[in-house]
């Protein structure tokens, strides 16, 4: 087990240090789950609070909070220190040295040096792994695969023929790169060509064949790119399908084929991204959210959860609701429907009026 002092800690974080008594620390955990050897992480104010019921003796806190009886590490960023913390107590999954017995490595396949492969692994021809790359139990590397340095894939990975991957990538359990996009044509107008063209279907096909379009492009993934647990990302039609640099992906994400992802975005959980979108640097895409195909959303944008994008958008763009729109004009649309409703409520107040002034205005004309 890893201990550590309260000045180490200190030093890691680069934190300010208020100390009361020497503490060793073994690991680190919230308030109420923290004993006198775990450097309590109160990063919020429930936290700071549940440091009154804590047994712990050190805690760190944002800048400028101090606990009376209490030694504590005063950090500008709580969760930048925290990643920096969780990066010292963190334990890889064990991985066996060199080739396991049960992975079958293609003779035209070529291995870097301090390579690690798992049981079951099966390595194409002419697949390349860069240095120090390690892949877990019951992974799929293709044909023509080139993989970086220092790469970690998670068991159960499958990479498709052609597919390129940076360095020091990061694979979940069961990613899927380079399978087939989703894509095919019709002999004749179908009912979506016809819908788009006239806003309306008038005709039905009968004789609706439809035919796959081959995808012979790849996957080209670039340097420090983690992609969580069950994402696929199609290979393209014709060209590549590209990440970015830095990019970041969550679970269960679909990104679909020749989209092109930009640098330093992040991606989160059951997001879908249709074909050939392009989507600049830095750009965030929230929970659910989903893109039309051919749409381009700018650098530094933020789309929020289950936002249904159907329109490209300019970049510093924060993108809202369904159908999608800039964050202001849903702000005044929901500020219309409210004062439509107050509109309404009077309407219904004075209607008994209406309808009698309604009444003498016949009777009136009746006369």
């Amino acid at each position: 087990m890893k201990t550590f002092t309260v000045e180490e800690i200190s030093q890691i974080v680069g934190g300010m240090l208020t100390k009361v008594a020497d503490v060793k620390i073994s690991q680190i955990a919230p308030p109420l789950l923290s004993d006198e050897n775990t450097l309590a992480l109160a990063l919020g104010e429930e936290e700071i609070a549940n440091l009154a019921k804590s047994k712990a003796k050190s805690a760190l806190v944002p800048l400028g909070v101090q606990i009376d009886g209490l030694t504590t590490i005063e950090v500008e960023r709580p969760r930048l220190a925290m990643m920096k913390l969780l990066n010292v107590f963190y334990t890889a999954p064990e991985v066996n040295k060199g080739i396991h017995p049960t992975a079958v490595v293609h003779e035209s396949a070529k291995l870097g040096e301090n390579v690690q492969i798992g049981p079951n692994v099966v390595i194409s021809h002419d697949a390349v792994i860069g240095d120090g790359t390690k892949i877990l139990a019951n992974s799929y590397i293709g044909g023509g695969v080139k993989i970086g340095k220092n790469c970690f894939f998670h068991p159960g990975v499958n990479i498709g023929d052609r597919v390129e991957v940076g360095n020091d990538v990061i694979l979940h359990h069961g990613v899927s790169l380079g399978a087939d996009g989703f894509s095919f044509v019709t002999e004749n107008p179908d009912n979506i060509e016809q819908a788009r063209k006239d806003g309306e279907i008038k005709e039905s096909n009968q004789k609706h064949v439809i035919f796959k379009i081959p995808s012979i492009g790849a996957v080209k993934i670039g340097n420090n790119v983690e992609i969580g647990a069950n994402t696929a990302i199609d290979r393209g039609t014709i060209e590549n399908t590209t990440i970015g640099d830095n990019t970041k992906i969550d679970d269960l994400v679909m990104i679909g084929h020749n989209c092109k992802i930009g640098q330093g975005c992040l991606i989160v959980s059951q997001v879908g991204i249709a074909g050939s979108c392009v989507i600049g640097d830095r750009v965030v895409i929230a929970g659910q959210a989903g893109l039309a195909d051919h749409i381009e959303i700018g650098s530094d944008s933020i789309v929020t959860a289950k936002a249904g994008v159907t329109k490209s958008f300019p970049e510093k763009s924060i993108i809202v609701g369904i159908p999608a729109m800039p964050r202001k004009d849903f702000i005044k649309q929901l500020k219309t429907m409210k004062d439509a409703q107050e509109i309404f409520a009077k309407f219904r107040k004075y209607e008994p009026l209406l309808k009698e002034f309604e009444e003498n205005v016949n009777n009136d004309h009746n006369s």
